[in-house]
This record gives C-alpha cells, structure tokens and sequence, in this order.
C-alpha cells in the first residue's frame, strides 16, 4: 500500500520549506502554517490579507536565487530570520517595525541577485510582509489546495532529465508518497483518497511554472524542467503532482500513514 514518505509547510511563500512528521489539514482544507506569509510588491492592488497571484510577489519564479536564504519562523511567537551561508541576515517578530526590517532585508539581498524583478521595476518598491503569520492563504491557487506527488514520477522525471538526484524541494509539494507506478496519481483526478484519517477530493493535475527550474541549493535555473515534462512524457502542459482539497473535517496526517483510493 502506499505510504506517506514526507510532509512538507512553506510559511512564507516560496521561501524555505520546514520538513515535518506531521501536518494538520484544518477543516477548510488547508494545511495549518502554511504559506502563512508572503512579500508582496508594493504596487500590487491587493489587500494585505488578500490573495493574489505569485506573480504579485517576490517569489523563485521571478527570484530563483531565494533558495539561498534559510528562514526559520516561530510560529508561536511570530518570530521570522533569515540567514545567508550562516550570517543572519534579519531576525524579527511580525510587528509594524518587524515587518519594516524583514522587507528591507530581502529587498536588499534580492537587488544583488542578477536576475530580479525589483532593479528595472523601482514602482514594486518597498516590499511589503503580508499575513498575519497564522491563517494560511498564499498558495498558488486561491483555494489552497494541498499539493501530493509520488516518487515514482520524481524517480521518472529524474531519469528523462540526466539527473539522478533530482530534489522533490523544486516541486514545492505538501506530501510525497511512495509505492506507486510512475505517475499513478495522475489517474486520481476527480476521485477521493484517504491519508491517515482525512479524506480528500483530488480535483486537478499540478501545473508547472519556471521555480521548478531552480536548483533547491544554489538558486541557479539549472535544468530544463518544463520542456522535459512536455517532451518526455507527453504533455500539452507541464504538469507534476496533483492538487487536493479536503472533503469533509480536517485532522492529522503523517509520515508513514498509509494512503488509499476510495473510488
């Protein structure tokens, strides 16, 4: 039967993911603490505690290099650092100051980078540090739906590209599972699973963008992730892993529970 292998929650939007043993789906389907935060342009019309697409944000697919800074966040005390190679960078609560010296901080590390999206666009200045770093709403999709893939279709990806070690860390996934044929999960779409105790409805194959092009370690786009996924296996658009929603209450899932198909 297949397993749970790892669970994943990105608190600030395309930044360092925290590895976990568990996750709490909560009962409006999203997963407790995740993309909780995010740094917003300036010029962006959106509320604060709105959602928005990423292209709104400083996020790996405009700013690759991100995945050089570790973030830590304390969710208890909404305490938010970040490091590069060891020096901390900024190491603040979310108050009005904090979020002051969070957002010049990335917006000072991200004007080094080459490839930016602040140098030549000066109207998305300053960044702005928006949520309340509690209630989860940033992901890619106004729903917020949970992102699930195998390592079997990884392993597959890994093979069609050259690279054998490819990360999971580039597809930004909630749950990895194994003890599935390469892209299985695929064939889920529109049915109900079970992880654990919680149900979900699997609604939509997971569309690709150009973050998965950037290396988890060093931030340079390395490998050519989105031709890959259309030339070697077929698609009309790249496409990895699925998304879900939870159907019904929410509750605990964790690394090792079994997952089932329920229709």
């Amino acid at each position: 039967m297949p397993r749970v292998a790892a669970l994943y929650r990105y608190p600030v939007k395309s930044f360092t993911p925290e590895a976990c043993e568990f996750l709490t789906v909560l009962d409006e389907g999203r997963i407790a603490g995740d993309r909780v935060l995010g740094i917003r342009f300036a010029n962006s019309g959106a509320l604060d505690d709105a959602w928005s697409k990423k292209y709104e944000f400083v996020a790996l697919v405009n700013t690759p290099g991100l995945v050089r800074l570790k973030l830590r966040f304390d969710h208890e005390s909404l305490r938010l650092r970040l490091s590069l190679e060891g020096t901390v960078l900024v190491d603040e609560v979310l108050d009005n100051n904090g979020r002051k010296q969070i957002a010049a901080a990335i917006e000072n590390y991200v004007l080094q980078l080459d490839e930016n999206p602040l140098s030549s666009h000066p109207e998305r200045l300053p960044l702005r540090v928006v949520g309340d770093g509690i209630t989860s709403r940033y992901q890619d999709n106004e729903a917020g739906q949970i992102t699930l893939h195998s390592r079997e279709s990884l392993t597959a990806v890994a093979s069609a590209i050259g690279d054998e070690d490819l990360s999971e860390l580039r597809f930004r996934s909630n749950i990895a599972i194994e003890g599935l044929k390469a892209w299985e999960e695929q064939s889920w779409i529109g049915r109900k699973i079970r992880i654990g105790k919680v149900i979900f409805d699997v609604v939509i194959p997971k569309g690709r963008c150009l973050a998965t092009h950037a290396n988890p370690q060093s931030g340079e786009r390395d490998l050519p992730i989105l031709k890959t996924l259309i030339s070697a296996f077929n698609q009309k658009k790249p496409t990895f892993a699925i998304g879900m929603v939870a159907s019904g209450a929410g509750g605990q899932i964790h690394v090792g529970d079994n997952v089932s198909l329920l229709d």
